[in-house]
């Protein structure tokens, strides 16, 4: 993502969040690092701006010790390099916990972004080993900054870990108004994994034969069968291409091209994919309605299962006006809350807010202490 070239591996939505903050942050005057692997690049390099310091290899080092070395250790040599005043981690995952914990041993600030609902559930992250939770547990009860997607991730962290969140809403790069050929009628796009449910665009494609389907999305490592089993069923239907994995900019062609986007999981955050939609006036027709956004601010349509989502993508196939209605207000949306520059600079007001909360206590406790030596 940060590079433009997708020799690297994969972007997924952290990928993304991860530059457009990266390159906002930047353009707010700050210097800004990422800690990234190394894929034979140089070790310390700049990109557009932006410093990128690589840890490890991915495949370096022996099974089951690799973990310490050369993971841990090579992130911290990063971190330490990077030598910042504030540390930013996401996704959920044993490095919330090395970050948070390098950030407090410097005395450095720690931002925490939450990206999925299920992060949010003690014990139910889809995390293989214990080590990793216990390592994010950490991170989450010692993060300057825990940022929440949505409210409901905010009632969550309070009821499992009892801590306090904000909600930050996620970054998104508003394209520029092009007058594209809306030749695609249903847009699904992801990293194809079982809790993704792409298994339901199969099944809709099958009830509307009439209607083209795009599945865009490559495979992830452990994934490999799913996709495999999609493919299959994608290939057995004429009425749907799968593309396989898609450069960034590629995956905005095909939004442009779209007449609907549609969301099949069941768990999510605040997808990526939906401001990538709603940025290229596309609504967006979900299973998940992250605090109801979808049907308050009438920017698609929230379903209850695969019956009435079959129903909706007719009705609406059928309504182009409404879609263009929809569109646009789906695209002020955007523009309006999703600014990545604005959701840059609202991480540094609240970090500003909570150091003030923290020394103000600090101030409180030291004249208790005071108080009881007089």
């Amino acid at each position: 993502m940060l590079t433009g070239n997708h020799a690297y591996g994969y972007v997924n939505g952290e990928s993304l969040q991860h530059v457009l903050l990266a390159r906002a942050w930047r353009d707010l005057g700050l210097d800004v690092s990422i800690v990234v692997y190394d894929h034979g690049q140089p070790t310390d390099v700049t990109v557009d701006g932006v410093r990128a310091i690589a840890a490890y290899r991915p495949q370096a080092g022996v099974r089951v010790l690799r973990f310490v070395h050369p993971r841990v250790s090579g992130v911290i040599r990063a971190m330490r390099e990077a030598r910042a005043d504030v540390y930013y981690q996401s996704p959920a995952g044993a490095w919330s916990g090395v970050a948070a914990w390098f950030a407090r041993r410097v005395r450095a600030r720690f931002i925490l972004r939450i990206a999925s609902d299920l992060d949010c559930m003690k014990g139910r992250q889809p995390m293989r080993h214990m080590r990793d939770r216990r390592l994010f547990d950490y991170g989450v009860r010692n993060a300057s900054l825990l940022a929440a997607q949505t409210e409901q991730q905010r009632l969550l962290l309070q009821q499992h870990y009892g801590v306090d969140s904000r909600v930050v809403n996620i970054a998104a790069e508003i394209p520029e108004e092009i007058d594209a050929q809306r030749d695609v009628d249903v847009l699904w796009v992801g990293n194809l994994r079982r809790i993704k449910r792409a298994d339901r665009v199969i099944e809709l494609a099958r009830r509307l034969p009439h209607r083209s389907f795009v599945i865009v999305g490559g495979s992830l490592p452990g994934h490999e069968q799913y996709y495999r089993e999609i493919a299959t069923a994608a290939r057995a239907l004429p009425n749907v291409v799968m593309t396989g994995a898609a450069p960034y900019e590629r995956v905005g062609e095909w939004f442009g091209r779209a007449r609907l986007h549609l969301n099949t999981s069941d768990v999510e955050g605040f997808p990526n994919t939906f401001l990538q939609a709603w940025g290229r006036r596309v609504p967006v027709v979900s299973l998940f309605d992250p605090d109801g956004v979808i049907e308050q601010r009438r920017l698609g349509r929230a379903c209850a299962g695969v019956d009435q989502m079959a129903r909706v993508l007719e009705e609406l196939l059928t309504d182009p006006a409404e879609c263009d209605r929809v569109g646009a207000r789906a695209r002020a949306y955007v523009a309006e809350e999703f600014d990545a520059r604005r959701v840059a600079a609202r991480y540094l007001e609240l970090l500003q807010a909570e150091q003030g909360v923290e020394d103000a206590a600090r101030l409180r406790r030291a004249g208790a202490i005071d108080a009881i030596r007089t």
